[in-house]
């Protein structure tokens, strides 16, 4: 999970895909995201469908002894129909990290490429009545793609399922379980989500989530979500979030970003 301040390219996009699609009427009716929070959804892209989710996020990390503060650029991830139950993802983004000392900044400042993500999701059932709808994830993430700051010397791997239950006309609820491996670890990670939903009108939603790994050599990392997002149209949603640590960690993250569905 693939979470964003909107970038310069993202907002000139922004401007031209909604002039296009403003009046769009789909017949596929809203767009579903794989974005703002930590949870993915189960739903496929339609085959031949293109959807591009992307945009921006900080987060500041550590204790007053030591201090991470990453800005994340372009957090882009392209999801595109290859058939009625099968999509394929790529995503890459860029990242700066300044690194403080006792609260000072210092110059040890990190910046490039990560490695690049390139996945699929599968979609196994539709929901019916108390059963979920299920979807399966998974991601490769190439060392030889990413800047010198962050190129790990393996390949790092992740799948995951995703259910989600409708509640009513106006809510979800959405979960994903899975693992992962990478940061040059053999050790697997084992990843949880649980996100509410609830559409205050037919464009406004709002969301709250609960997140976190759980390391085989590490302690458990639980943190929080929650935000908005608003339809622009059936194929446009921005999203702005706010987030925590529950443990300790992650002090503060703040997130922004555009999701545009492109027609077949």
């Amino acid at each position: 999970m693939q979470i964003h301040r909107i970038t310069l390219f993202t907002f000139l996009a922004f401007l031209g895909f909604y002039t296009v699609f403003s009046q769009e009427q789909s017949s596929l009716g809203v767009l579903i995201t794989d974005r703002p929070d930590a949870t993915e959804s189960p739903t496929v892209m339609p085959k031949g469908y293109l959807q591009i989710e992307t945009g921006a996020f900080f987060e500041d990390s550590g204790n007053n002894a030591f201090t991470e503060k990453t800005t994340t650029f372009n957090t882009t991830l392209l999801r595109y129909g290859l058939l009625d139950n099968l999509e394929f993802r790529v995503g890459w983004d860029f990242a700066e990290v300044r690194t403080e000392i006792n609260r000072t900044e210092q110059d040890n400042i990190a910046s490039g490429l990560s490695p690049l993500l390139l996945g699929a999701k599968v979609g196994i059932t539709e929901e019916k009545g108390l059963l979920p709808e299920i979807g399966l994830l998974g991601h490769l993430y190439l060392p030889f793609s990413a800047g010198t700051d962050f190129r790990p010397e393996t390949t790092g791997v992740d799948f995951r399922f995703s259910f989600a239950h409708t509640l009513s006309d106006k809510s979800s609820l959405a979960y994903n379980l899975g693992a992962e491996w990478g940061n040059d670890s053999p050790e697997a990670a084992y990843v949880y989500t649980l996100v509410y939903g609830y559409s205050i009108t037919d464009n406004l939603g709002v969301y709250a989530e609960l997140y976190g790994d759980l390391p085989e050599d590490n302690r458990a990392n639980h943190l929080w979500d929650a935000g908005l997002t608003y339809l622009l149209s059936d194929s446009i949603q921005l999203d702005a979030t706010v987030g925590s640590g529950i443990t300790k960690g992650q002090n503060l993250l703040l997130a922004a970003g555009i999701s545009i569905r492109l027609p077949n």
